[in-house]
This record gives structure tokens, sequence and C-alpha cells, in this order.
């Protein structure tokens, strides 16, 4: 295997490891900001507690996070040099502002936020609560902009030739609103907010089902439906205003995206399919000119395919993409389903007396998370052969003085290690959430510094 093919899987795994966990920390942060504000508004304890429970779950997920993210920003330097000396200018300028608009507001709030119950007012605390949210969606912005500007790159130019060249920002604000970066930002931050209430739904419909903690989780699965639901929903829109971006953006990508090959034709839209690169045919379940319809409502209108560039500026791996950007859009259209028809039971006074649904609720909480990665695997295979769309190829932009053997003992290590990270991580989640919100012999009321150290001593 050569280098570059290390290179990029030993970043594919180190990222989609760090990405179960930023949007976890988004998504328990609204819930979180939700149980507090109900808090201080109806003076009903089981939210208070409910806020203290997340927040040792939040602190879990936000530490690792935080630790894994470390290790992709030295990537960058050892396996990445080329590509670093090219958009150093760009993610340093993004890397900045989430520093200064972030992580300095996150760290100002954690704190409080952590150890300060029972130490500030009600609404100090939750104003710190505010404050750590807002600094991990702000986070993601920035992360987000730099990734975008490597799909549409815009408010540079570019100085230098060869390994020599680089670009510089000309534009900083026609940067971080580049072509894609806002559809974008709607749709991760949208991913994130399904699965922190995800999860939310899953461990309180485990509750419900055990017959523990009824009443306190029927309280905190109801607010966790509402959000879901509401943002299954969005992400559909979200979603759609991505891939028209995409169309005009990225051409490639979308026929890539669709299996679509002919130079300009009517396109269908396939629900499920495989694709024959070889033959270049798709076969599936298709609804014909389903895609041409979506992009300019006319089932007859020209879409542009793979057969239009030339062989070496479309992705390799055409099924791949095709079956992670379907896989995701599988599950999305579940998720808008299975959130209707519980807010539906919700309505008839029938939600609590389905265990089916909770069963099945119990166990989605791993579908958006497979669906925030499948996302982004898609996205960018999808970008292929290019690292930066149109610039610079991902075969030029690794680092020539490292080995494949290095790459490939460090990718060893690195498994080893995120391996018992994870086990650790769902041995401790497991441990907070068999405990519940607070021991069922006592009040909910107690200190929570102890629960908290526990939680973030890893």
């Amino acid at each position: 295997m050569d280098t570059e093919i290390l290179a990029r899987i030993q970043f594919a795994f180190t990222i989609a490891f760090h990405y179960i966990y930023p949007p976890l920390s988004i998504g328990l942060g609204l819930l979180m900001v939700a149980f507090e504000s109900l808090y201080i508004r109806t003076k009903n304890k089981q939210y208070h507690t409910l806020a203290k429970f997340w927040t040792k779950i939040f602190a879990l997920t936000f530490g690792i996070g935080v630790v894994t993210g470390i290790v992709m920003e030295f990537e960058f330097g050892t396996n990445w040099a080329v590509y670093s000396r090219y958009v150093g200018d760009v993610f340093g300028s993004a890397l900045a502002a989430e520093g200064i608009f972030a992580f300095a507001l996150e760290s100002g709030f954690l704190g409080i936020l952590l150890f300060g119950w029972n130490r500030v007012k009600p609404w100090v605390h939750l104003v710190s609560t505010i404050g750590v949210f807002f600094g991990s969606m702000f986070s993601a912005v920035w992360i987000v902009v730099a990734n975008s500007w490597q799909q549409t790159p815009a408010g540079y130019h570019i100085v230098g030739e060869g390994l020599d060249a680089r670009a510089e920002i000309t534009d900083f604000w026609a940067m971080v609103f580049n072509p894609s970066s806002v559809d974008r930002l709607l749709h991760v931050w949208l991913g994130a907010f399904l699965a922190g209430s995800f999860l939310v739904l899953s461990v309180h419909a485990y509750y419900l089902i055990k017959g523990r903690y009824v009443e306190i989780s029927k309280k905190a699965f109801k607010i966790a439906l509402v959000v879901a639901t509401f943002f299954s929903l969005g992400q559909l829109a979200t979603g759609h205003k991505s891939a028209d971006g995409v169309a005009h953006n990225q051409p490639a990508k979308l026929a890539a995206l669709e299996g679509h090959f002919e130079a300009s034709a009517p396109a269908d839209m396939y629900l499920l399919g495989w694709v024959d690169k070889k033959n270049q045919k798709v076969s599936g379940i298709k609804i014909p000119g389903g895609l041409s319809f979506l992009l300019d409502y006319d089932v007859n209108t020209p879409v542009t395919g793979l057969n239009a560039f030339p062989e070496d500026e479309i992705p390799s791996q055409i099924n791949a993409v095709f079956q992670f950007y379907h896989l995701m859009v599988a599950i999305g259209m579940f998720l808008i389903l299975l959130t209707l028809f519980a807010s539906f039971m919700w309505w008839k006074g029938k939600l609590f007396q389905k265990k089916w649904l909770l069963q099945i609720f119990v166990f989605a909480a791993l579908l958006p998370q497979i669906a925030n990665q499948v996302g982004w695997f898609a996205a960018e295979m999808g970008r292929q052969p290019w690292v930066v769309y149109g610039h610079l190829r991902t075969s030029e932009a690794f680092s020539q003085a490292v080995t494949d053997n290095q790459i490939l003992f460090s990718l060893i290590l690195f498994m080893f290690v995120y391996t018992l990270l994870f086990i650790l991580f769902v041995y401790l989640l497991n441990k907070k959430i068999k405990h519940g919100p607070y021991d069922e012999s006592e009040t909910d009321d107690r200190p929570l510094t102890k629960e908290i150290t526990e939680a973030i001593t890893i």
C-alpha cells in the first residue's frame, strides 16, 4: 500500500473517531440549555436533575473530543506538509478565529458549568451553560468554514508555483462565506442536534422500559422528541439546499453521488442501488428523472454527468461515494418517519404505551452518528482527486519525507490507543447511565462535583 493511501486512511480513521464526540457535545449542549431554562421558569427540580445528569455525560464527550481533536493538527504537519503549506494562510485564519471566538468562550464558562452547581445563582449557571453551548457551535463554524473552502475556494489568490505555491487570503469574509460554507454548516449543526437528542431519547427510553425514573424520563423524552422531530425535518431542507450547491459548484461530485454517467442527460434519482463503474450502469430502485426534478422541477432537465469530465478529475471510488450518500439519506428519512410517528402517538396519548417503539428509540441513538459519518465520507471522497477543489490534487499534497512504514506504524498505534479510549468511553457512559440521574434511594439535589470529577478524569 503506497504512502498516499496510508496517509488518507490514517487521517480518515482519526477524524472519524474524533467526529463521534463534537456532535454529541453540541447536541447535548442544546438539551442542557433547555432543561436549565425550564427549571428556572417552572422551579420544577426534575428539570434541575436532568440538567445535572446530562452535564455529566457532556463532560465525558467533551473531554474525549478535545483530546482526539488535537491529533489531527499534528497530522497536517507530519503527513500533509505540502497541503499545510498550500492552505496555511487560510487554515491559520480559521483556526485562529476558532481559538478566539470558540475556545475562549467555552473555557471561560466551562468551570462554572461543571463545578458551579449550588455555588452560583441558577441564572448565572444558565448563562454559563449557554456560553459553553455557543462555544461548541462556534468551534464547528470555523472547522466547517475551513473544510468548505477546500470544496469551494473563494477570497484568495495563488502565490508561487509548483510545490512552493500557496493560497493567500485576499478577502477574509469571502473566504468565510464561501459558496458552500453556510449550507454545510447548517447541515452539520442539525446533524449534531440530532445526535444529542437521540442519545437523550435512547437513555430515557431505556429507563422507561425498565420502569426506572419514569416521571423524569417522560419529561426528558418529550423535550428531546420535540427537538429531534423539528431538526430531522429541518435536515431534509438543509440537505436539499446543500445538494443544490453541489450541483452548481461541484457537478462531478453530484454525478458521483447519484451514479450519473451521461455527459448531459436527464438524471434519475436512486433510492438504493449498485454502481458498475466499468460498464457505466447503476442497478437498483429509482425514480425516473427524479434528480432532474429536484434540481430544476423538471424531469427532462439535463444534468452534467461523469463523462463530461476527464477521467483523472472524477472520484475513483464512485460506488463507495454512492453508497455512503444514499445511506445518509435513508437514515435521514427513517428518522423523520420515526419522530413523526412518535409525535403522533404522543398526540394520541399512547406514546409510552408502545414498548416496541421505545425499544427502537433505544437503538436509534446510533443512526444520527452513522449518518454524520457517512455524510462526511461521501463529501470528502466525492471531492477526490482534489484536496483543494480544482487546484491541489491529493496525490500532490502529502509529505514527501514520510515513508509508508512510518505511517503504517503510527496508524496501528492510533488504532490501539483509540480502541482503548472508546472502550473507556463506553464503560464510563454505561456506568453513568446505569447509575441514573440520581440514586433512587436518595434525593436528587445532591452536589455534582464528585460525579463531574469522575467523568472528566480519563
